[in-house]
């Protein structure tokens, strides 16, 4: 009897599976987010790096899930999708996971500190991020749905709607993101510059990931109007 790999056993089940178990594990590294900035409004910077090694470990795992769909994505054209938007897709969800390590590695090394004036809308700005790719992941999960009913009909719209909710969620980091990037400005020059230009790109680099799960729902809004 021929054993075969959890990938292969994966595929053989649906061509999305894959991508669903990506995105899941994406969502894993992302959920971090908040008790590492939790840590860092603590000043508690043992268990920042305690969460910055297991961030890192998440998205080599999301990395390895990575190689192992495009390694093993059928080229056929009897799909149910392009094989091409799925390797699209799954290269914007892998750019989520790099996004939060990249970033929790700078605020770890440099053992960045959040001032108090713009703490408590930090922790808003996290958890708005870690919403858009919460709902990212949900509409990925949808996929299977969507392909039983040929992309048509009632979950069609299902999935519309949830598209244009992560739009907003992504609307809603953005605007959560310019309080912040204001607040920081009325009072950096009480602060040491080197850290008020770590400062901006944190907050840049958190509210990447909003824009990059939009992105995600972008490629999967093009499925639709096929």
């Amino acid at each position: 009897m021929v054993r075969r790999s959890p990938i292969t056993n994966m595929f053989a089940g649906s061509p999305v599976r894959p991508l669903q178990g990506h995105i899941s594990k994406v969502h894993e590294c992302v959920k971090k987010l908040e008790p590492f900035f939790t840590a860092v409004l603590a000043k508690d910077y043992e268990q920042v790096a305690i969460l910055e090694r297991e961030i890192h470990r998440l998205e080599v795992e999301a990395d390895d899930l990575k190689h192992e769909l495009r390694l093993h994505l059928p080229n056929s054209l009897f799909m149910p999708m392009p094989r091409e938007r799925i390797l699209d897709i799954v290269t914007h969800q892998d750019q989520i996971a790099n996004k939060v390590k990249e970033v929790t590695g700078v605020v770890n090394a440099r053992k960045i500190q959040i001032p108090d004036e713009i703490a408590e809308l930090m922790m808003q700005f996290v958890l708005v991020n870690i919403s858009a790719s919460r709902q990212a992941k949900k509409i990925v999960n949808e996929l299977d749905e969507l392909i039983e009913v040929g992309f048509r009909g009632r979950e069609v719209s299902t999935v519309e709607e949830m598209i244009d909710d992560l739009d907003n969620i992504e609307y809603e980091a953005d605007k959560t993101g310019q309080q912040i990037n204001n607040a920081l400005f009325s009072i950096e020059k009480s602060l040491d510059p080197i850290e008020v230009m770590f400062l901006y790109r944190t907050i840049q680099g958190v509210g990447d990931v909003a824009d990059i799960a939009q992105r995600v729902g972008a490629r999967l809004e093009l499925l639709l109007a096929r």
